[in-house]
């Protein structure tokens, strides 16, 4: 008689995870972070690379089963923080390889009705493995780590990753790093982030790694420049608040006045009305990452003047360069910038958190010329002067008629132009008749 063989733990956990019935895949899933806890806490435990291939293998085909969006994204977040299950550093990191070395694998299987829910799964995945490294404080040795895993597996010439993984991950990568870290990563430690990306830039042949790199990455950190400025800004003016805030109860209790209970019904007899609605706001606004930009544009720079970098590569990254140097100088495309915002970086409000999240720079003035102009002076001598200068019928308030002293990207074109009163006479034109008017009413 032939005995039966005893199949190991993590096969019969992968079959029970691929099984048809949504029940028996659900126990199973249970199960399984019972069993990774209770493995992960032994001192001689632990997970060899091919039993977490299996497991995986088991986990790939659990969410391949699973109909219904809503129950999708359930269970793609149990299965993404099953991360957090494993007790050491080290086998979160084996984790994290195996899910991407899988992910590759049956890449080319994947129908296009299924597509979304393992973009999904990339998605949440990613942000559990950031995660990770936020509950460690962010330690630069464990960042190393991750950054070095992602890099192998997944944006190397040598990795196994389809175009399809790679595209995604490098357009997720910036959206799930502010979710998770805007609110406490430096610039310097997001130069730390976006570092591999500049490297593989530099050095791959791949056109399409390339692009990708060049629209997910970097002009995604200058697109969201207005928006860094926006939150410098709220971020002041909250502090503002703050210090007016403490100078009023100081007075107060000067004077001897008790302060109060609001009363029932009050919004601030419900703090925890107030927190939701602040967790709303931040999320219809979206978190955005500071960066030094002038540290991104050397960093970019030390990369791609080296004599191996391809030619396409470096007259691609050499334009972000330039942009990049002109925002670490303090040029901010007009049209892009927020109103309140740019009002109060000419007011002077650069202050105290500057060195912090932008670099400090001296605007130039509206002529460019090295005369220094009062940020302080009036708005309507100002609009005045530019309403004479454009001619007439133009809108000073208008974003495309805005003067180039803060333009970023068009402060060059807009040099070489003549300014917008210095018309060609052209026969027929009615501009003489207009020009009277305008002349007349100014007159008045």
């Amino acid at each position: 008689m032939v005995s039966r063989v005893q199949l190991s733990p993590e096969i019969q956990l992968a079959q029970r995870l691929a099984g048809n019935e949504q029940v028996t895949r659900d126990r199973a899933v249970r199960k399984l972070r019972k069993y990774i806890v209770a493995r992960t806490q032994r001192p001689a435990g632990g997970f060899t690379h091919d039993e977490l291939l299996k497991v995986w293998k088991g986990l790939f085909y659990c969410m391949w089963m699973q109909d219904k969006p809503l129950l999708q994204e359930e269970l793609g977040r149990t299965i993404s923080q099953l991360v957090h299950a494993f007790q050491t550093t080290e086998a979160q990191h084996l984790f994290l390889q195996t899910f991407w070395q899988t992910m590759s694998r049956e890449w080319t299987g994947i129908d296009r009705l299924r597509l979304d829910k393992f973009y999904m799964l990339m998605r949440m995945v990613l942000k559990e493995s950031l995660t990770a490294l936020k509950m460690r404080g962010w330690e630069e040795r464990q960042t190393e780590q991750l950054l070095e895993l992602l890099t192998t597996e997944i944006l190397l010439p040598d990795s196994q990753a389809p175009n399809g993984v790679k595209s995604h991950f490098i357009e997720i990568f910036l959206e799930e790093l502010a979710k998770v870290g805007a609110s406490e990563l430096t610039a310097d430690q997001n130069l730390k982030f976006i570092e591999p990306f500049c490297r593989i830039a530099a050095q791959t042949k791949d056109s399409l790694v390339l692009h990708n790199i060049n629209r997910g990455i970097f002009e995604t950190i200058v697109e969201q420049a207005p928006l860094a400025i926006e939150d410098l800004m709220n971020e002041m003016e909250e502090e503002e608040e703050e210090e007016e805030g403490e100078m009023s109860e100081d007075d107060g209790q000067e004077q001897g006045v008790a302060s109060k209970k609001p009363p029932e019904g009050s919004c601030g007899a419900h703090p925890g009305l107030g927190e939701e609605q602040g967790e709303d706001d931040e999320d219809s606004t979206g978190a955005v990452l500071q960066f030094d930009y002038e540290a991104v544009a050397n960093k970019l720079f030390e990369m791609a003047s080296h004599q191996s970098t391809p030619s396409q590569n470096r007259k691609r990254l050499y334009k972000v360069i330039r942009k990049l140097q002109d925002l670490a100088e303090g040029l901010f495309p007009e049209e892009d910038v927020p109103e309140e915002a740019y009002r109060g970086l000419q007011g002077g409000r650069k202050g105290r958190n500057a060195k912090k999240r932008l670099p400090t720079s001296q605007p130039q003035n509206e002529t460019g010329r090295n005369e220094q102009e009062d940020p302080r002076a009036d708005l309507s001598s100002r609009l005045e002067r530019k309403r004479r200068r454009q001619g007439p019928g133009a809108d000073p308030t208008a974003p495309q008629e805005q003067p180039g002293g803060r333009g970023g990207r068009g402060v060059r074109k807009r040099r070489r132009q003549p300014q917008a009163g210095a018309r060609a006479k052209v026969p027929g034109c009615q501009e003489p008749d207009v020009k009277k008017k305008w002349t007349r009413k100014s007159k008045k």
